[in-house]
């Protein structure tokens, strides 16, 4: 018999929440059961290669489809929080998702030595074989976008579609002037200093980058979303080593069919890079999308136009 057991966690919102969670322990894992919507699904654990914890969930019924992990999340909070809960029912409706929190974040373990590109695209094996899934669509967003990149042409014969949204090639350290290379290595160290931290201005600062649009609500639900996904410390180490990722000579190696999702004018991640995967990419369809906001927010023409891009182009690929 398994054992289950009950830990009440709290966490450290601007208004106090308490969640109670009963684990249940396997011979393969263990499952997060609790106070859980029918939606968000179960949270279960599975180890990496290298023994880091991977927490990932499914939730929805229909085609599978891959939401590769990439900071900022926390899968026990995305639910409720209107920066991912859109994103999340959008791609569970007539599909089911699987999502998991990128190691050093949110449930996945966060003391991690390995936060290289190769370990994350481990994760993305060992999560998928964990859920069961043969062949799914992959969405790979911003630093995502690498790791499927890397995952799809290990494994094409697994992957039946890929949707990169806001995603690049090249990290902030790639082919880049002596001058682009101290403006991110001042962000690394911005980030290991404010992140988490009660500072309006470092929030105003990172927030204006990822959700230029935002009305208050959203910047504060933002601000939770920073403080409860990782540490200032993994925040940081997982931003320098996006500097390190590289995939532009696989980029010709891919074999399947290939969406290209960019806002004009994302300030994260410029709309060049988008722009570049698509046109080095073989076959791939490129759509830009009239916004700013690096996360789609709810309710802006952009995120309607991404998910009608993202149903379409998957009904032109069926499994």
């Amino acid at each position: 018999m398994p054992q289950v057991f009950t830990i009440v966690i709290v966490l450290g919102f601007p208004v106090a929440v308490v969640l109670a969670w009963a684990v249940q322990l396997t011979p393969d894992g263990f499952t997060i059961e609790g106070k859980q919507s029918a939606e968000q699904g179960k949270i279960r654990f599975v180890s990496s290669r290298d023994g880091v914890r991977i927490a990932y969930a499914l939730s929805g019924s229909g085609p599978p489809i891959v939401k590769v992990a990439h900071w900022l999340t926390n899968l026990e909070l995305d639910w409720q929080n209107i920066i991912w809960r859109h994103w999340l029912s959008g791609l569970s409706d007539g599909m089911q998702l699987l999502r998991y929190d990128e190691r050093g974040c949110g449930l996945s373990d966060r003391d991690v030595e390995d936060v290289s590109l190769d370990s994350m695209v481990n994760d993305l094996e060992c999560v998928v074989g964990a859920a069961g899934f043969e062949r799914f669509a992959l969405l790979g967003s911003s630093q995502g976008g690498a790791v499927s990149i890397s995952y799809a042409v290990r494994h094409p014969e697994r992957v039946r579609a890929l949707i990169l949204y806001g995603a690049y090639a090249e990290g902030w350290a790639q082919n880049v002037t002596d001058e682009d290379l101290e403006r991110g290595q001042a962000m690394v160290d911005l980030v290991r200093l404010g992140w988490g931290q009660d500072n309006p201005a470092f929030v105003q600062l990172f927030g204006s980058l990822f959700i230029p649009d935002a009305n208050e609500e959203q910047r504060l639900a933002f601000e939770v979303l920073m403080r409860e996904s990782a540490t200032p410390e993994i925040a940081a180490r997982l931003l320098s080593a996006f500097g390190d990722f590289n995939v532009s000579e696989l980029l010709a190696q891919l074999s399947v069919p290939v969406l290209v999702l960019h806002a004009r004018g994302d300030a994260r991640i410029p709309y060049a890079s988008g722009r570049e995967l698509a046109s080095v990419i073989p076959g791939a369809e490129f759509k830009t999308l009239e916004g700013r906001n690096h996360i789609l927010l709810e309710h802006e023409p952009a995120f309607e136009q991404f998910m009608l891009a993202i149903r379409e182009f998957l009904e032109r690929h069926p499994a």
